[in-house]
């Protein structure tokens, strides 16, 4: 016998289940057009693989995962695409989402669908087969399937969690797949255990459902399978991960932390149904049960396609007229659904409003710090703090005090006694925190980007001078290789010159006294032509004066002029000295 474990907090709400368990599922007809928002996950959008007049075919890819967290989506039903548009979707806050918007053609064809043996595969194939599916934790929190199926590489998995708990009041979608669809759901989870090779594997079925704890056990034993199908304790939020997980396995989950570093993994039984039907059949997620319920005239469990719209769905119901709204999910953790927004993988119940069913909110009074949230809190967290915080817009504070623990079950505001909306505040906080995250990533990413660009400049500079001057060394170097032979010749020659000159010295005399007597001569022509002028009708004192300079000039060894040097006559009589006897009058 599996001992079981209690968790701190909850509640006990009303459960209003049977309503919707009176009838078996039905397949909900196909609607006359289908909005398929791309981002249905947690994680990326994936990217558009058709275009507007595209014909589609049904459980075609129309948008493909854009990174590992990430997740397929598909066409649920053949026809034509009339637009890829922003579309408003199934959120609290109502904004648009880029949405594929199909006209089926009422054919339903499918594309080729072709079922593997997985065994036969290697567990990455087979998560890539799962995302590829698009099969995604159905539960709640739509986290993409196959990046929760891989082990822990240093801790062993000792624990596969199955959540068939369903507690949040109103829904009784997975109570009526376990009743119906047991076998396929043990399939499943048989896939799940292949991948994460757990030493146990744990089905928690909250003890109000004794169809579905049957039912499983039934499964489970006609499949051959060593599963454990456990009752436990009816308590609100018992559908929690990590409360389930304390109530099994007796492991508590820190914050900081993920059940796989204690060995443990958890996933919803509508997550093992789909991923069978994905490898076993070839089916992409393009359906799911969901509970119609309120204020109708007919509660159902309904297998819709994904991208129906809510009007067309909630039809099906036969809402009363005094319906005033649509809350998707639960009265604990779900929200007003907007008219026109569609059905996505996280619808898993739809519940039509009305005043008596839903009476109006009385006014919020102030905080009397009564304590009774902290009592009430599932996760042992502080919600009065968190608000007079997050009221305060002291948005570190309400980190400091751990709000992204907050799982938003809604206890808190279910036992506070001043009515205050606290997971409003809570959702307020988070939201402005992961949009302040956002501004900061996207400061640092430019700041990043800035950095980087002048140190692509800087480097850029840096690789340029040191280009150039690698240029420069080259030339430099070039040159000196081509003086260098230059050089050598001229060292040769400049070794060999003296050799030279002592071979041949009469040559260079020679040469020099010819050169020397040609400059000789082309002085005595230059004299010769330089003959003195106007001496024709000198009188004859003048011609004595001219003798009397020439006769000194021949005295003092100076060439007269026209006359060559050696020529004069020697046995001529010699001029009269000046101032002599001879020489006057």
């Amino acid at each position: 016998m599996l001992q079981l474990f209690k968790f701190r907090g909850g509640v006990k709400p009303q459960t209003n289940k049977t309503p919707s368990l009176g009838e078996p599922i039905a397949v909900a007809p196909l609607p006359t057009r289908l909005i398929v928002p791309l981002h249905q996950s947690i994680g990326g959008t994936p990217d558009p693989l058709i275009a507007p007049g595209d014909r589609v075919l049904k459980g075609q890819r129309i948008g493909g995962a854009d990174g590992w967290i990430s997740s397929a989506v598909h066409a649920p039903t053949s026809g034509t695409v009339l637009a890829v548009e922003e579309h408003v979707a199934a959120h609290p806050s109502g904004l648009p989402t880029l949405s594929v918007i199909i006209e089926p053609d009422g054919r339903d064809e499918w594309i080729a669908r072709t079922p593997v043996d997985y065994r036969s595969l290697a567990p990455e194939s087979v998560r890539e087969m799962l995302r590829d599916a698009g099969v995604v934790g159905l539960g709640g929190a739509v986290f993409p399937s196959h990046a929760k199926l891989t082990a822990s590489k240093t801790v062993p998995m000792e624990e596969l969690v199955i959540n068939g708990a369903e507690c949040e009041p109103f829904i009784t979608c997975d109570d009526l797949l376990m009743r119906e669809r047991a076998d396929e759901v043990v399939r499943g989870i048989g896939i799940f255990r292949d991948l994460l090779r757990p030493q146990r594997v744990l089905i928690g079925i909250e003890d109000n459902k004794p169809e579905a704890v049957a039912a499983m056990k039934t499964a489970v034993q006609a499949l051959g399978e060593n599963f454990e199908v456990i009752a436990v304790p009816t308590r609100y939020p018992a559908g929690g991960a990590k409360q389930l997980i304390r109530v099994l396995t007796g492991k508590e989950v820190p914050a900081a932390k993920r059940s796989t570093d204690l060995g443990v993994q958890c996933f919803n039984v509508a997550t093992a149904y789909t991923a069978w039907r994905a490898i076993a059949h070839g089916e992409p997620v393009i359906s799911r049960i969901v509970t119609l319920t309120g204020n109708v005239e007919r509660p159902r469990n309904w297998e819709v396609l994904i991208g129906t719209p809510l009007a067309e769905f909630v039809a099906l119901g036969q809402p009363k007229p005094d319906t005033n709204g649509y809350l998707m999910g639960g009265p604990m953790m779900g929200f007003e659904m907007p008219s026109d927004a569609p059905l996505v993988k996280a619808t898993n119940c739809i519940i039509a409003g009305s005043p008596t069913l839903f009476p109006p909110k009385a006014p919020e009074m102030p905080c009397i710090r009564c304590g009774e949230c902290a009592k009430a809190c599932p996760h042992e967290l502080q919600p009065f703090e968190l608000y007079w915080f997050a009221r305060a817009k002291n948005f570190g504070k309400t980190q400091e005090y751990h709000i992204f623990d907050c799982i938003e079950c809604g206890c808190c505001s279910y036992v506070c006694p001043s009515r205050i909306p606290l997971v409003q505040y809570f959702r307020f906080a988070k939201s402005e925190i992961w949009a302040r995250e956002r501004e900061k990533k996207a400061a640092d990413t430019a700041k990043t980007r800035f950095e980087f660009r002048n140190f692509r400049e800087e480097r850029e500079k840096a690789e340029k001078a040191e280009r150039l001057a690698k240029a420069a060394a080259a030339k430099a170097a070039e040159k000196k290789a081509e003086a260098k032979p230059a050089a050598e010749a001229a060292a040769g020659a400049l070794a060999d010159a003296p050799a030279a000159q002592a071979a041949a010295p009469t040559d260079a005399e020679a040469a020099k006294k010819a050169a020397i007597a040609a400059a000789m001569e082309r002085a005595r022509q230059q004299r010769e032509a330089a003959q003195p002028k106007n001496t024709e009708a000198l009188t004859p004192v003048q011609q004595r004066d001219i003798a009397e300079v020439d006769a000194r000039r021949r005295q003092a060894g100076i060439e007269t002029p026209g006359e060559p040097s050696g020529t004069a006559d020697a046995n001529a009589p010699a001029a009269p000295a000046a101032g002599s006897e001879e020489a006057r009058p």
